[in-house]
């Protein structure tokens, strides 16, 4: 008996979660022997992946409930395990039962958000997020292991626990951040200021590498922190 095998367009985004998923893995494995900068690079391209698959499921218009599950299973590991067990297997590990505790904050709570996530998701389109995005608080951590854990050891000691930390409740947090938005002329017409922005932290990125990298994620934490606090207190902000 013959089976036809029925190719539906939902594959093209479940290729890309899929190699989102397996990039966070080999991340591990790469961690585990010590490949501290590949398994950080690594992370880096799952997130790619990770963009692509939301951008292949509106191209095919193939957004399903299956593959939101599968995405934010892929994320887990991606971006909440792999990223804490490279810091755990770089410093953590010399703090013993202390560090064991503080890398599993990232990963605890990433799954608490994205569980948030899923069971609040009304359609597949979203203009914001509540709370920061896993694989945001992942890159994070990652542009700032590459940019100082080899160049500027003492800082990168002394902010790496309390940037763990502040980090993982902001996933957990009601704190909004913006959904990447769409690269076309209307929506850079409708926002020139966002685009403007954006673009000026790529330049950034670009001169300074994975330090500005770092330091451009830092200040969109916190935009969302301090826009959060502006539009819980408007009144009382204006008044003073």
């Amino acid at each position: 008996m013959m089976y036809k095998i029925r190719i539906t367009p939902s594959i093209i985004p479940n290729l890309f979660t899929s190699l989102n998923l397996f990039c966070g893995f080999l991340s591990i494995i790469q961690s585990s022997k010590g490949s501290f900068e590949n398994a950080g690079w690594l992370i880096i391209v799952a997130a790619v992946f990770d963009a692509l698959d939301g951008l292949m499921a509106r191209l095919t218009k193939s957004s399903s409930e299956m593959g939101v599950e599968l995405d934010s299973l892929s994320d887990v590991v991606s971006f909440g395990l792999a990223p804490a067990f490279l810091l755990y297997s770089a410093y953590l590990y010399k703090l013993n039962s202390i560090g064991i505790l503080i890398s599993s904050l990232p990963v605890i709570t990433g799954a608490f958000r994205l569980a948030r996530f899923n069971v609040q998701l009304v359609g597949f389109d979203k203009k914001f997020f509540t709370g920061l995005p896993i694989p945001f608080c992942a890159l994070t951590f990652v542009t700032f292991f590459l940019g100082f854990f080899q160049f500027n050891q003492s800082l990168f000691e002394s902010v790496i626990i309390p940037l763990m930390v502040i980090l993982s409740l902001l996933m957990t947090s009601k704190v909004k951040y913006d959904t990447l938005p769409k690269v076309n002329f209307t929506e850079i017409k409708a926002h020139p200021i966002r685009f403007s922005i954006i673009l000026l932290l790529i330049i950034e990125s670009i001169v300074f590498g994975m330090q500005g990298l770092f330091f451009a994620f830092v200040l969109i934490i916190l935009f969302g922190i301090f826009r959060h606090i502006f539009n819980k207190f408007p009144n009382k902000i204006l008044k003073m």
